[in-house]
């Protein structure tokens, strides 16, 4: 039958629910150390900065506004033109007897962006506005009609509208009205982003590729929101970048972005704070994995793939250099224990041990 001291033997090198930080940023003691401890102050927080980042999910590079204002759609294959022919002539071979008015409806712009006219043939009208389209026809037809006249009306097709596929109130394909039509406009005839969303991020897939924007950043800046183009394809869907919380704070998680950036002290906050029985001001840190990479020799980068970085909260550089270092997807925040909490948890097992053992030798 086991006894109080072999099991305080076999089970006191982990019997709390925390590490001691001294035990994590000890590491350089170490003759080769696995990975790299950083104590983070404001001293070293700049070059740190700038080391890579890390972790999948956060949006990639976002397109050049671009675009004219103001104006209508360019006819574009795919669309249909409606027309009406008016000729006042009395042997005009449009119109017969006392009709004047000669309506051609539905004439679909073909692949190569041409619509057939009888008596003329094929007409190029892709890439032009609507009134040169209609002023390219009505001289087409000097020929057969030299005092005819010529009505158009453009309805876009597919090619001349965008598809919003998700993350909005109404998805669905929606035509643009006019070459002004921007991503922000069409979001919002769509019915907007639900307001429970977490952090937004508004993905546009054209030409092969996609671009990706916090949709607060879009929101703040109309001078990133993008005039769209027929073919654009719109999704909106929730941040799903996560970090994880553990150790002596007021919860333990996995624990989502709220906002497109997060700082270290915005990431404790998030997370309860520190466990006031429990937590080490000293100790919080904050464990990250870098790709072989990212790996530097000379100080711009980490110098092992694993990283530890360490704050002292109980000082002003550690405070501040918390307020600015951020938390990259995939990040570990763990709030080491305070050792008189070891302390305490390790009687705590002593004390529970005893007792069973008393109760079983009775």
């Amino acid at each position: 039958r086991l006894r109080g001291p072999a099991v305080l033997a076999s089970g006191c090198t982990n019997p709390r629910g925390a590490v001691v930080s001294r035990e994590i940023v000890s590491a350089r003691q170490v003759e080769k150390p696995r990975y790299d401890p950083v104590r983070v102050s404001r001293a070293n927080l700049g070059p740190i900065l700038h080391w890579p980042a890390t972790g999948d999910g956060r949006p990639g590079g976002w397109i050049a506004p671009g675009g004219q204002a103001g104006g209508d759609p360019q006819i574009r294959p795919g669309d249909r033109l409606d027309l009406v022919l008016w000729d006042s002539e009395e042997s005009s071979l449009l119109a017969g007897g006392e009709q004047r008015a000669v309506p051609m409806s539905g004439l679909k712009v073909s692949p190569s962006g041409e619509i057939f006219l009888p008596y003329v043939g094929q007409i190029r009208v892709a890439g032009l506005e609507p009134e040169a389209a209609r002023a390219q026809i009505q001289e087409a037809m000097i020929r057969i009609a030299p005092a005819a006249q010529v009505q158009l009306k453009l309805s876009e097709g597919r090619q001349n509208a965008v598809d919003v596929v998700g993350g909005v109130g109404r998805p669905g394909n929606y035509p643009l009205t006019d070459r002004a039509t921007t991503l922000l406009g069409v979001i919002a005839a769509a019915g907007g982003i639900p307001p429970d969303m977490n952090n937004p991020v508004v993905r546009l897939m054209r030409g092969g590729r996609t671009y990706e924007v916090f949709a607060e950043r879009l929101l703040a800046d109309g001078r990133i929101d993008p005039v769209l183009r027929g073919g654009d394809k719109i999704v909106v869907e929730p941040d799903r970048r996560s970090f994880t919380a553990i150790g002596a704070t007021g919860t333990e998680r996995l624990q989502t972005f709220p906002q497109p950036d997060l700082t270290a002290m915005e990431a404790l906050s998030l997370i309860g704070g520190l466990s006031e029985q429990r937590a080490n001001a000293k100790g919080v840190l904050v464990l990250r994995d870098y790709p072989a990479s990212a790996l530097r020799a000379d100080g711009s980068g980490p110098a092992q793939p694993q990283v530890v970085f360490a704050f002292d909260l109980t000082t002003p550089e550690g405070l501040f250099a918390a307020r600015s270092f951020p938390i990259h997807a995939g990040d570990t925040v763990l709030a080491s224990e305070a050792p008189l909490a070891a302390a305490q948890s390790i009687l705590g097992l002593i004390n529970s041990v005893l007792r069973i053992d008393a109760r079983l030798g009775a």
